[in-house]
């Protein structure tokens, strides 16, 4: 069993302050919209939508909750793609039926990334250029170990991968300390806490600031059940480098321009960059660059994409 799953046990039903007063994680339902398109996966439905037409683009979400983080990329790309974003199980509007394996979670996150690709191919061609950004960037980078055949390029931005990194000891106690602070602090404590353990900066002041006045409790029922169920397995996996070596072709290592270049989730990919011998590309803006620099971010996408398909057509 799994040093995650040794320190701590999760319950649902379990009360965490937000904001000063009591919630139950499990009043706070996924709200469910019209016009949604469901896709039936292992004891959930996940929503998506898709825009564009052509190849088809991924978009994997992190923390946030949403694929609508991933709106304004997918109009930059749209002109060229099939872009589909869709929200991770048990996040926002996609629906968990069944009892959750919890225990094996990741793995199922990117079985479903890999049900959606092949639910969304054309022409009987199940493959796809995946985006995945945070906690999505380590849901991407499990989708290749699992299930390489359905990816045509990967593209991690950011992914805290703290066990590929040299102070991983002290930076698992740390995350440790973070999920504590949640559940005696409540979400607000714990995430001015995180901002900084991450090095935000300013756009992690601008969330903070957001979600203080926020009033949408989807917001926060998101946010308490990335708390719950990701922020310590997500970041605490133990990687098989030497399996990801094996996919390394597929692999666009992606860190924002503007991203503290000492911050942890910047400097798992500089170590994966070392260890698999592949170049780091630097995309527009910060930890979110694809939300805050959506423009400047699918100009780079493409031009990368478009490299990277040459050079797989040369080799």
């Amino acid at each position: 069993m799994g040093r995650w799953n040794e320190a701590v046990r999760w319950d649902r039903t379990l009360p965490v302050k937000v904001c000063g007063r009591c919630d139950f994680v499990s009043i706070l339902p996924p709200v469910l919209k019209s016009h949604r398109r469901l896709v039936k996966v292992e004891e959930a439905r996940l929503y998506y939508e898709t825009v564009g037409s052509g190849p088809l683009i991924l978009c994997v979400h992190g923390g946030n909750g949403s694929g609508d983080i991933w709106k304004g990329l997918a109009e930059g790309l749209k002109g060229q793609y099939k872009v589909v974003y869709y929200d991770r199980r048990g996040f926002s509007r996609s629906i968990l039926t069944g009892e959750q394996d919890y225990e094996h979670r990741l793995e199922i996150d990117a079985d479903d990334a890999r049900k959606l690709i092949e639910h969304l191919a054309d022409n009987g061609d199940p493959k796809a250029t995946v985006i995945g950004n945070s906690s999505g960037a380590i849901v991407s980078l499990a989708l290749l170990t699992r299930h390489p055949s359905v990816i045509k390029n990967l593209i991690p931005h950011e992914p805290p991968a703290l066990a590929l990194l040299p102070d991983r000891e002290e930076l698992f106690a740390r995350q440790q300390g973070l999920y504590e602070i949640y559940r005696s602090g409540g979400v607000i404590p714990a995430m001015k806490d995180f901002f900084d353990f991450i090095k935000y900066g300013e756009e992690g002041e601008m969330r903070l600031s957001g979600l203080k006045k926020a009033s949408d409790p989807l917001l926060l029922y998101n946010i308490m059940y990335w708390f719950e169920r990701e922020i310590l397995p997500y970041p605490m996996h133990e990687w098989d480098v030497a399996l990801i070596e094996k996919q390394k072709h597929l692999l666009i290592l992606a860190n924002g321009e503007l991203s503290h270049p000492e911050a942890l989730q910047f400097r798992a990919n500089k170590v994966l960059a070392e260890k698999l011998d592949l170049k780091l590309t630097m995309f527009p803006g910060a930890h979110t660059g694809f939300a805050s620099h959506p423009e400047e971010f699918a100009s780079v996408l493409l031009r990368m994409v478009a490299e990277h398909d040459s050079l797989a057509k040369q080799c």
